[in-house]
């Protein structure tokens, strides 16, 4: 599937304007984005990491899915189900994988603890 597709998809009912506020891009950028091609140039439109981490964030779609379909990793260099996290320790790995579903308030929480940890270990 290309990006432009998936990101109608994605988009479904919701108006550009809409989707684009909660991604902090223009309207006519996301309409771009979902066109694929740049009508002025003729060349495919490539978005930056960035912004594809604020389409993820605004979708609650897999980031890492997006930075593969824009291109940015291979087919050969990305395969997330040979990627396990923590390979030696599957109660880690459950928790791990869980982290996507919980609210994102609450793992800025647990990563606002864990520096705690890193910068009294430091000390």
């Amino acid at each position: 599937m290309k990006l432009a597709d998936l990101l109608k998809e994605l988009r479904g009912d919701e108006s550009l304007r809409t989707a684009a506020k909660r991604m902090n891009i223009s309207y006519s950028y996301l309409s771009l984005l979902e066109n694929g091609i740049d009508k002025r140039t003729g060349k495919p439109v490539k978005p930056s990491p960035e912004t594809l981490h604020q389409i993820a964030k605004a979708y609650k779609y897999d980031y890492m899915k997006l930075i593969k379909i824009s291109g940015y990793l291979d087919d050969e260099k990305f395969n997330p189900e040979l990627q396990e996290p923590f390979p030696t320790n599957p109660s880690l790995q459950l928790w791990y994988k869980s982290l996507p579903n919980n609210k994102e308030d609450d793992v800025e929480k647990l990563k606002n603890m864990w520096e705690i940890i890193q910068s009294s270990v430091s000390k």
